[in-house]
């Protein structure tokens, strides 16, 4: 992903997703982040099949939500709240360690389903938490 606000190029989205929270596309985000090496966000975010508008979308969310430090890149030509990440937080990092595993993250999503396909930040990162406790027998 170009690191250039989306709403700054010239792009043509043939098609654009609902701006709802996905929280796969959170934990992707927040997954990629922790690869870099030096701490900071890479430069090319690659999260797989989203549009650079919900990726943007997403790390503003993230931002407000206290998992990334990010800057805030919205301007009045934009069509969605958009920023760019620089950094994990300390709360960024506890829900990467709640959500790393696979096995943990797929029981989650499946009881996420059950109910209804959303759940807030802090009920899913208490799921998690309670699943992986489940699993070290504590």
């Amino acid at each position: 992903m170009d690191l250039l606000p989306v709403c700054y190029r010239e792009i043509q989205i043939a098609k654009i997703r609902t701006m709802q929270r996905d929280m796969n596309l959170v934990r992707k985000i927040l997954l990629a982040v922790e690869t870099s090496e030096h701490g900071h966000a890479p430069s090319d975010l690659d999260v797989g099949d989203f549009s650079e508008e919900q990726v943007g979308y997403h790390v503003f969310l993230l931002g407000e939500a206290g998992l990334l430090v990010a800057t805030d890149t919205t301007s009045m030509a934009c069509r969605t709240p958009s920023a760019i990440p620089l950094r994990l937080t300390w709360e960024g990092h506890e829900f990467i360690d709640a959500s790393r595993s696979e096995p943990v993250w797929a029981t989650a999503m499946k009881r996420t389903g059950d109910v209804g396909g959303t759940l807030s930040l802090g009920l899913l990162k208490t799921l998690l938490d309670s699943i992986l406790k489940s699993q070290l027998g504590l």
